[in-house]
């Protein structure tokens, strides 16, 4: 077998200067877009903002731009700060094969880079679409088995966060294969600490950025490491998954399907294991007219993440809501939808949706969980008041690549979710610098 470490760092030093086709850089565009509109609702909220205070009096020198607090500093500081708060609202995007939100550790750590070299667009767009072909793809070579114990977010996205940076410090092949190799030994974050209480989900995301961001700078320095890491007998694939690593499905393509394509951009400000149900509920709800008074009972067969995940018939906390089918499901029949509102004081304390919660179960169906992690199906059965049973089979989820957000569509989850912290007109110019602007994005006033 190929080293896919080498492969990998030579794919990913090649978007430094190889052409960038216009369908992949406008795909670049929306990942970025989609980017800052999961970042500016957390950039107030712990733990952002606890970490933001906490590590003020290491900054640092530099250009690049923490949006947490507004200010300038290190490349590591910024990318650790930006990439926690992206990830707190839970509306950031999914490579649905690998189960991996590649814009939170990849993009703030990109971005920063960028900022610190002074560079431009161009070159933010090719590092961003590196750093997915590069975390996307590890990921594919460890599911669905890695995603049983560990963060994929946290660990995966070390790898794309080094190649991101790596591709804007314009490291060489061999440069870039060491940074990848220095990634491995950084990547952690494990399940358990988003299914039980805490914020340091989060932070999985950010420790990703910083630590990719590290092991670029220590690589273009001239600091080795390990080649073998990724499917060595005790390398990252070993140890963190069911066997060495499915390199051939990982490296299969790797020229000719571009992995920014195919994302999955959020449609609900939730656990993306909830969609197919949330999708599901709302098509019926459509079709038959009911409403939350009028349901006796649901039942939501999902794959394995929905009920491992996801099914928590009690929440205390917005964390805990965030990952409750029984709470998103009833969220969305008493307010419509599971946005920003759907996780305030007010509504996370809501009778009538603490009234449908205990009338939601879930259960794994085993002909969804076949196809999980390719595809992201449910199984909804609604037992009404009035005696009538409706059955709903979703097959995907909205915002899927088979069922993509359009442009139009992203752009609204972008001003629905920006305009409320920088205001209507900041949020104009911002989309409009990030839809077809040549200079990089920098401080928002």
């Amino acid at each position: 077998m190929d080293n896919p470490l080498i492969r990998l760092a030579a794919h990913a030093a090649s978007w430094r200067d190889r052409p960038l086709p216009e369908d992949v850089a406008h795909h670049a565009r929306r990942a970025l877009i989609d980017w800052f509109a999961a970042l500016l609702p957390g950039v107030s909220q712990p733990p952002a903002s606890l970490m933001a205070r906490v590590l003020a009096d290491q900054r640092g020198n530099g250009r690049a731009i923490c949006y947490v607090d507004g200010q300038a500093g290190g490349l590591r500081h910024a990318a650790l700060l930006n990439a926690t708060a992206s990830h707190t609202v839970e509306f950031d995007d999914i490579y649905r094969d690998a189960g991996y939100h590649p814009g939170c550790p990849t993009i703030p750590a990109a971005l920063a880079a960028a900022q610190a070299q002074a560079s431009d667009m161009d070159l933010l767009l090719r590092a961003i679409t590196a750093g997915y072909e590069v975390g996307c793809r590890i990921g594919l070579a460890v599911q669905p088995s890695h995603y049983r114990c560990w963060h994929t977010t946290g660990t995966v996205g070390t790898f794309g966060a080094a190649a991101a940076v790596g591709v804007v410090l314009g490291l060489d092949e061999t440069r870039m294969a060491h940074a990848l190799a220095t990634a491995a030994t950084m990547a952690g974050g494990l399940q358990q600490a988003f299914r039980g209480e805490g914020m340091s989900k989060p932070l999985h995301p950010g420790h990703a950025a910083e630590a990719g961001a590290l092991a670029a700078l220590a690589a273009s320095a001239g600091v080795t490491g390990a080649l073998d890491v990724l499917h060595g007998p005790v390398g990252f694939a070993a140890a963190t998954s069911e066997d060495a690593g499915k390199w051939d499905k990982a490296l299969a393509s790797l020229d000719d399907h571009i992995a920014i394509t195919s994302m999955t951009f959020k449609n609900h400000g939730c656990c993306g294991h909830i969609f197919a149900g949330l999708d599901g509920l709302a098509a019926m709800q459509a079709q038959h007219g009911f409403g939350a008074g009028d349901v006796a009972a649901i039942h939501l067969g999902g794959y394995s993440a929905t009920k491992d995940v996801c099914d928590r018939p009690e929440v205390a906390t917005e964390q805990q809501a965030r990952f409750s089918a029984q709470y998103c499901l009833g969220a969305l029949l008493v307010l419509g939808g599971v946005r920003i509102a759907a996780f305030t004081p007010e509504s996370l304390a809501d009778p009538r949706i603490r009234a449908v919660m205990p009338k939601v179960t879930v259960s794994l169906d085993p002909a969804l969980a076949a196809d999980y992690p390719a595809r992201r199906a449910a199984n909804l059965e609604v037992r009404l008041t009035d005696g009538r049973v409706l059955r709903h089979h979703q097959p995907t989820r909205k915002g899927d690549p088979d069922a993509p957000l359009s442009d139009a569509e992203l752009a609204a989850k972008f001003r629905e979710l920006a305009e409320p912290v920088i205001g209507t007109s900041a949020a104009a110019e911002l989309l409009d610098l990030l839809r077809q602007g040549t200079a990089l994005p920098g401080a928002i006033p």
